[in-house]
């Protein structure tokens, strides 16, 4: 028998370069953060802690002998070595991700694992589950409120519904909707304190902001005040919190059309002003070769009509 006709003679070369190929934890990681250009962002796409990928890439460029990464204040950013290597190695997992899902569809068609932010999910999404399933039958639901991205490699969800500005979410990220950000409070604060009649009233008066004062900041350069000055409040953590504590009487907080809309119907809440600001979008976040699977389409082309709606004015 020659050696063409024999397979084990045909496979013996892929087999010597298998042998030297890095761990792939480690490739992994890299993969991570040259797609996300950052340690941590990285660390949240894979789920493990950012000193865990600064290992891993510290333990690949040994094993490649080659410098991959450079790390500045303002992040990291890829050497030309790995520019070239990220090339193929993403190349490399999105062929493999592409042939996993040709062969796994057939155990997922029932059910849409659906990531999604917090507040949005108990808020919004929660609320709407029955009329989900009505648009979606014979699909189970599954829902998960987490503030990181999952890892699609994993198989952890089919899709995330995320907020943020463009270059905060992956290319092939879908935008819903660019939500309005208004100002509101509870008729109990409302009955207790000053309404805030114009947007310098509402310097000085007890905002309730989220991780840091920025956003706050941010609204109200857009909505025309020239220079907000030092900002005061407690800090929440997320948008979520903040709603709490507004709906709690415990001061002024920002929060999106969505999330609202049923508690300013129902009298929990007051909008204050009348304004027409926007920070940020809604985005679905799916591997790009997910678009054209026919419940991911219906799930968008639903939650895209649903978000969109009306909201109280």
């Amino acid at each position: 028998m020659s050696s063409k006709d024999d397979p084990d003679a045909r496979v013996a070369p892929l087999g010597k370069l298998v042998a030297r190929l890095p761990p792939l934890l480690m490739v992994r990681a890299f993969e991570a953060v040259g797609r996300t250009g950052s340690m941590r962002k990285a660390a949240d796409d894979i789920g493990v802690s950012h000193t865990v990928v600064s290992h891993h890439l510290r333990n690949l460029e040994g094993w490649l002998n080659a410098s991959l990464i450079e790390r500045s204040p303002r992040g990291v950013s890829l050497t030309p070595e790995g520019r070239h290597f990220f090339a193929a190695v993403s190349g490399a997992l999105n062929t493999i991700a592409a042939a996993a899902l040709e062969i796994r569809p057939q155990t997922r068609q029932g059910a849409l694992r659906i990531w999604c932010m917090p507040g949005l999910a108990s808020r919004w999404l929660t609320p709407k589950l029955s009329e989900l399933e009505r648009h979606l039958p014979g699909v189970e639901i599954i829902l998960r409120a987490i503030d990181r991205l999952p890892d699609f490699t994993r198989y952890e969800a089919d899709v995330m519904i995320v907020f943020g500005e463009r270059d905060d979410v992956p290319p092939s990220a879908q935008m819903i909707v660019r939500p309005r950000i208004f100002p509101v409070v509870s008729p109990e604060w409302a009955a207790a304190n000053p309404v805030p009649r114009s947007l310098q009233d509402l310097l000085g008066q007890p905002l309730l902001h989220e991780e840091s004062r920025s956003q706050w900041r941010r609204w109200l350069i857009a909505a025309g005040v020239d220079d907000p000055g030092e900002l005061t409040g407690p800090r929440l953590w997320n948008a979520n919190l903040c709603l709490d504590a507004a709906l709690a009487g415990q001061g002024i907080a920002l929060t999106f059309a969505p999330m609202a809309t049923d508690l300013i119907r129902n009298g929990q809440l007051i909008e204050v002003l009348e304004t027409e600001v926007t920070l940020g979008a809604y985005f679905l976040v799916a591997p790009g070769e997910r678009w054209t699977d026919p419940i991911l389409a219906k799930f968008r082309k639903w939650i895209e009509q649903s978000l969109s709606g009306g909201e109280p004015r």
